[in-house]
């Protein structure tokens, strides 16, 4: 049979979508929680997200959260740490921590015939950890050796770099996770026990649920093995001063490089549901996926790079814009200079070929962001991390066919600030200075690891 490959195949239907109801109550402890019943395998998924980020981590002592996040789980109830680790392995369970800037994560995935003994691991971590010297030292030292392996990649310092400067010292959001080496160091098995007293509460907690099990049923197992967890939250008043920057070139000596790590971008408004699927359309077409207009320039007409991308990023109390890539030294400035002109580009306006595209590409991957329960307790996280509706992903593939052609065009004017921009760019200097300082007008400099200035003449 012959094909004629030279006919585009067209989509056969229209997607449509719709997320199973989800149900919102709260156990006997104040905990609330967001529950979806999926009955195509018995699996249960839990994600509980605690208000303990590293945003409440106190000056001279960033990295706390991550390190709490840690230790947790480093025994807990009558067992080690290694004994809850053989126990969780025994039963199939997986169970994991994290933190990010606005909260910790502790997630659970069980068979449901195993949830029971997997529910009374859990609620042990939740409600009995031990955080005893020996562990905590282990996980100090563990962090302050990831801290110095992180030192020789560009990509974290490029990050790390690029929110200090974008966010300032004077905002919550300008410090990494995982902390600086100074401030671990200061940091003590006391102020891990202080911030699980402090934080980690039932009311200062969500608990997202996926599984097969009725209501009434998952209720009572919730309530029977986390009844007993009732500290109450201390109310922190947090600083997330912010102010307009100025276009910046600021460059951090990575010696013998021979890339360059790219961070351009600026502070931008905090989520909203008023703006967000226009910000979203916007970017699908100026940086999102591979024929977005900033990788198409960047890598298939110029040959500077693999790829180029730019997002809105979202935290709970601020917003931002930045476009990322890594390119061969030699390319830098150009790459700089195709960045910039695709920014001020984006504000003439798009096409109605691009708006299409970017809909139709957003709303027919959309459905398989649901595939499995961790996305699923992924997608309920979201919810109830930014307050969004309970009919906001039912509502997502129509609230993207809404946004016209003006609200795109609309959305880059309005946040798009080409003269607000700060770029970093991590490389060798010897061999980065001199095509900067000929290509670019702005004024460089020098700044450290973590994003301090370097008062060193350049010149």
């Amino acid at each position: 049979m012959h094909l004629n490959r030279t006919d585009k195949p067209l989509p056969k239907d229209e997607i449509s979508f719709s997320l199973p109801e989800i149900e919102k109550f709260n156990l006997e402890n104040g905990l609330q929680v967001l529950s979806i019943q999926k009955n195509k395998l018995p699996i249960v998924r839990l994600n509980l997200i605690v208000n303990a980020g590293s945003k409440f981590d106190p000056e001279n002592k960033k990295g706390l959260s991550n390190l709490f996040a840690m230790t947790i789980d480093e025994g807990a109830g009558e067992y080690s740490s290694l004994e809850l680790n053989e126990e969780f392995n025994f039963l199939g369970t997986n169970f994991g921590v994290s933190a990010n800037q606005d909260r910790v994560h502790l997630s659970l995935q069980s068979l449901t015939e195993n949830f029971d003994r997997s529910l009374e691991l859990f609620s042990l971590i939740v409600n009995q950890p031990h955080f005893s010297g020996e562990d905590f030292l282990r996980q100090q030292r563990k962090i302050l050796t990831h801290l110095l392996q992180l030192k020789d990649d560009p990509e974290e310092i490029a990050d790390t770099v690029f929110s200090y400067k974008v966010f300032d010292k004077d905002n919550l959001y300008a410090f990494p996770i995982n902390g600086y080496e100074s401030d671990v160091k200061n940091i003590s098995a006391a102020d891990i026990k202080n911030h699980y007293e402090n934080y980690f509460t039932p009311v200062n907690s969500t608990l997202v649920v996926v599984s097969n099990l009725k209501k009434d049923e998952l209720t009572e197992k919730l309530n029977n093995r986390l009844r007993g967890w009732n500290t109450n939250a201390v109310t922190s008043e947090l600083n997330f001063n912010s102010f307009q920057n100025k276009r910046q070139i600021f460059l951090v000596d990575k010696k013998n490089s021979v890339q360059s790590e790219i961070r351009i971008g600026h502070l931008s408004s905090p989520r909203t549901q008023e703006e967000f699927f226009n910000k979203l359309v916007l970017n699908t077409i100026l940086g999102g996926p591979f024929t977005s207009r900033i990788n198409l320039n960047l890598r298939e007409k110029k040959g500077y790079t693999y790829g180029a991308s730019s997002n809105f990023g979202y935290y709970e109390n601020a917003g931002f814009f930045y476009v990322s890539t890594s390119v061969g030294i030699e390319n830098t400035s150009n790459a700089v200079k195709e960045i910039l002109f695709e920014l001020e580009n984006i504000k003439a306006g798009v096409t109605a070929e691009e708006l299409e595209f970017a809909r139709s590409f957003l709303i027919r991957k959309f459905p398989s962001n649901f595939e499995t329960y961790s996305q699923l307790a992924s997608s309920l996280t979201s919810i109830a991390a930014f307050g969004l509706p309970d009919n906001y992903f039912n509502t997502y593939i129509d609230n993207v066919k809404k946004v016209s052609i003006e609200d795109v065009n609309s959305a880059a004017v309005q946040n798009i600030f080409p003269e607000e921009l700060i770029i970093v760019i991590v490389g060798d200097k010897e061999t980065l200075l001199p095509q900067l300082q000929k290509e670019l007008k702005e004024e460089i400099f020098l700044t450290d690891y973590s994003g301090n200035s370097i008062t060193t003449d350049i010149d």
